[in-house]
């Protein structure tokens, strides 16, 4: 005869989870993501972009389930809107240019190692 598992906790009443951080874990700033994904999963590389470099150094991947994906929209649309109600509204560029900056897919091309900066003029 084998023993049963036992059953996983239940989730605390109030809905809150106890997160823990490692004493060791590292922030990341990122002003960059690139944003792909498959059938089963979604990546989102974070990444650090300098001003007139046409190149980003990711400092963390994040990869998902679909379903995690979307709740991670709307919990990030759900604390924008916290936010803009509290500190008032987050101007954005008023053309998607910013968008596809951010989260444009990587290039098709073959990698030929970076660009040179665009000239002064």
């Amino acid at each position: 005869m084998s023993e049963k598992p036992a059953a996983p906790a239940p989730p605390p009443a109030s809905g809150r989870v106890a997160v823990r951080l490692p004493g060791n874990l590292e922030p990341a700033y990122s002003n960059f993501a690139l944003i792909t994904h498959s059938p089963s999963e979604f990546v989102i590389d974070f990444a650090q972009r300098m001003p007139q470099l046409p190149q980003a150094r990711v400092v963390a991947r994040v990869i998902s389930t679909p379903q995690h994906a979307k709740l991670l929209l709307r919990a990030l649309a759900e604390n924008i809107g916290r936010y803009e109600a509290q500190f008032g509204p987050i101007a954005t560029p008023e053309t998607s240019t910013l968008a596809d900056q951010l989260f444009r897919p990587p290039s098709q091309g073959g990698a030929s190692g970076p660009a040179a900066p665009p000239a002064a003029g």
